[in-house]
């Protein structure tokens, strides 16, 4: 009997990012500029780059921080709105892309189930599904980094109705929006009140007959300027870069000085936001019954309407705000609770997202597989005990991508660090087991309440706190030391024995 042919090696790759999206896009640039040498792929489920910007289509879809601090510090944001829509979004997404060489690393339609490492060969071992044809490969890399933020790109969250498969119209989540979907004087129901809501209601309005925003709760909702005339003055005499530099700096001041102010003085706050949307509604409108959250300021993510467009649509009486509980969907609308019916053609189910951690991968070291709530974040980057894995999440009280460019410098010099001293893993390990903890993202919103269980913890101390603050970010990701005692760094058994 002739003997079998010899199984091919898998490939393998310095580094592994999974998503294509902002967060991933960036990691690239970086190990790019920083660590030519280092081979990288970046494996996207879909069959576009840009994640999110890409993902979403429904009217209106627009940042809601602003893009001088949203976008990359590495490449200026040139265009005059600094609030901008997806389109431009994506462009500038995808020109980042291309000017840095970045295509040709990445591939799509490849959606990675699981990986497991091996600390005798410190690799890990990933198993990836090309969505396109359903055919399943492996390969293996030194370090998986995960940029696929924190939800579900398949599924929204939509909470059970009463009586939702009696109403004749179409239900549609944002997350789904369909291409054909024909709402021109139309009666239309926004079920949410967060930050799709509010940019979908004034977006609609201008084609449907009317819009309902109906609400269980209200929202802390800020008008914001789409343009910021500082920063465009800022670029244009200074030119681009410097302009650009500038007014990152001064945002990201603003942004700071904001979220404090909000959090040490809540009851100031609360009355300025009212003062504001006061200013901006009709006279005599209801302000407290629609705009006057039950929790204070930040406990959730305020929502920014650019040039207060859902405010104006309000006066102009093109749109209307409802704040009740569904009893149950009719065939021509939804019954509230307080007796009253509101009748809709169409009903959008703007009720957020579904939050999965890592794209849902399965992860095992050394056989053991990994349940994430055992798991401590450190350094808002790393797992205890998981080596060689870096994951990618923003801040939640500010722009996203402010803490994407600073995990991905640290990250770099991590790289950079283990090169020079000979080193081909680390795991960050806790020196008190018995540190006390909380959630990992700690945060009001819904979609985190409901996913909480099944995220990582966040300890009582640095190294193991998720700093949501960006200057002692700086300070600890930038600036401050790779080595640290609870950070154990180690070289893989097969190779130590190779060179003894």
């Amino acid at each position: 009997m002739s003997p079998s042919p010899a199984r091919s090696a898998a490939e393998h790759l310095d580094v592994l990012i999974v998503g294509a999206g902002i967060s991933g896009i960036g990691a690239a640039r970086y190990l790019k500029t920083e660590l030519p040498s280092k081979s990288f792929a970046i494996l996207e489920a879909r069959q576009a780059s840009g994640g999110t910007w890409d993902l979403f289509r429904y009217p209106g879809i627009r940042s809601d921080s602003d893009l001088h601090t949203f976008g990359y510090e590495f490449k200026p944001w040139r265009d005059e709105q600094s609030i901008a829509d997806a389109p431009r979004i994506l462009d500038y997404l995808r020109q980042t892309a291309a000017e840095n060489g970045i295509d040709a690393h990445t591939r799509y339609h490849h959606k990675v189930l699981g990986a497991s490492w091996s600390s005798d060969e410190a690799r890990w071992t990933v198993e990836v599904e090309r969505a396109d044809t359903g055919e399943r490969t492996t390969l293996t890399c030194g370090w998986l980094f995960c940029a696929g933020g924190y939800y579900r790109y398949d599924e929204g969250f939509t909470p059970r109705f009463e009586g939702l498969d009696r109403f004749e119209g179409p239900v549609v989540h944002p997350q789904h929006w369909p291409e054909d979907l024909d709402y021109a004087g139309k009666r239309v129901v926004v079920i949410g009140s967060g930050a799709t809501a509010v940019t979908l209601v004034p977006s609609m309005a201008g084609t449907a007959g009317h819009v309902t925003m109906l609400q269980r709760t209200p929202t802390y909702v800020m008008p914001i300027a789409r343009r910021d005339v500082v920063a465009n003055a800022l670029k244009k005499y200074l030119g681009q870069r410097r302009g650009h530099a500038l007014s990152r700096r001064k945002n990201i001041a603003q942004q700071r000085l904001v979220w404090s102010a909000c959090r040490r003085f809540p009851k100031a706050a609360r009355r300025v936001i009212r003062w504001v949307n006061t200013r901006q509604l009709p006279a005599g409108y209801p302000v407290d019954e629609h705009f006057n959250p039950p929790y204070d300021p930040w406990d959730q993510r305020l929502c920014a309407v650019p040039d207060g467009d859902l405010f104006r649509v309000i006066r102009e009486g093109r749109a209307s705000v409802v704040t009740d509980r569904i009893a149950t969907f009719t065939e021509r609308g939804i019954l509230l609770e307080s007796g009253q019916e509101l009748e809709a053609d169409v009903v959008v189910t703007a009720t957020g997202l579904n939050v999965q951690a890592f794209g849902g991968i399965r992860l095992t070291v050394d056989g053991r597989e990994v349940r994430l709530p055992d798991t401590l974040a450190y350094k808002g980057m790393m797992l205890s005990g998981v080596p060689n894995l870096a994951f990618a999440i923003g801040y939640t009280n500010s722009s996203w991508t402010l803490k994407i460019g600073l995990l991905c410098e640290h990250f770099c010099r991590l790289l950079a660090h283990m090169d020079t001293h000979g080193h081909d893993s680390c795991r960050p390990e806790p020196a008190d087991p018995g540190m006390p903890t909380r959630p990992f993202l700690d945060f009001g919103a819904g979609y985190v309440r409901r996913a909480v269980d099944s995220l990582p913890r966040q300890g009582d101390r640095m190294p193991w706190l998720t700093s949501m603050d960006y200057r002692d970010d700086v300070k600890l990701l930038r600036s401050g030391s790779i080595t640290d005692p609870e950070l154990v760094f180690a070289r893989a058994a097969a190779r130590a024995e190779a060179t003894a």
